[in-house]
């Protein structure tokens, strides 16, 4: 059954994630060159290394320093964490930067997996498209008043990292 941006919307709804975006494609398979996986692992490297700007939202991942400083290094992606496409490349997505995002991969890529599997066979599918970097569903980023000391050592880290990185 073909479904609609509302019927999408209503799913993403049901599996926890009402304030993720999406996106419409008509999939059409497209050949994917055979050395797309050492591209990706360069890509993914290239993307970690870009989460200094993202900083608000790896505060409330819950990491540890080792795994927030290998993270932003490049070095590491922490259990748990998926880099994903927006657009797959086999259907015509690009392997560049601006078509990744960060996601927890349980439960959100799996129920991400399971709402694209859900639109098999469909001439419009509707893609998960969050607007930053890094989606976390709403309701894990509200935080009470009483502030985190880790979150903001984290953040205060992160925002040193970025700014070495833009100097000369």
């Amino acid at each position: 059954m073909q479904w609609t941006e509302a019927s999408a919307t209503k799913r993403l709804e049901e599996l926890k994630m009402s304030d993720m975006p999406v996106t419409p494609i008509n999939p059409r398979t497209v050949r994917v060159s055979p050395d797309w996986f050492q591209r990706y692992k360069e890509l993914c490297h290239t993307f970690t290394k870009s989460l200094s700007d993202c900083v608000q939202e790896l505060a409330l991942m819950n990491l540890g320093r080792d795994e927030f400083m290998s993270l932003l290094m490049g070095r590491e992606i922490p259990d748990n964490l998926s880099i994903r496409f927006r657009t797959p490349l086999i259907w015509g997505g690009e392997l560049s930067t601006d078509n990744l995002f960060m996601c927890y991969t349980f439960p959100l890529a799996q129920n991400l997996d399971r709402f694209i599997i859900e639109q098999s066979g469909n001439e419009t599918v509707w893609l998960p498209n969050p607007k930053k970097k890094i989606y976390l569903p709403i309701h894990s980023t509200l935080a009470g008043n009483g502030g985190n000391a880790v979150a903001d050592r984290l953040s205060q880290m992160a925002a040193n990292i970025a700014s070495s990185r833009r100097q000369p």
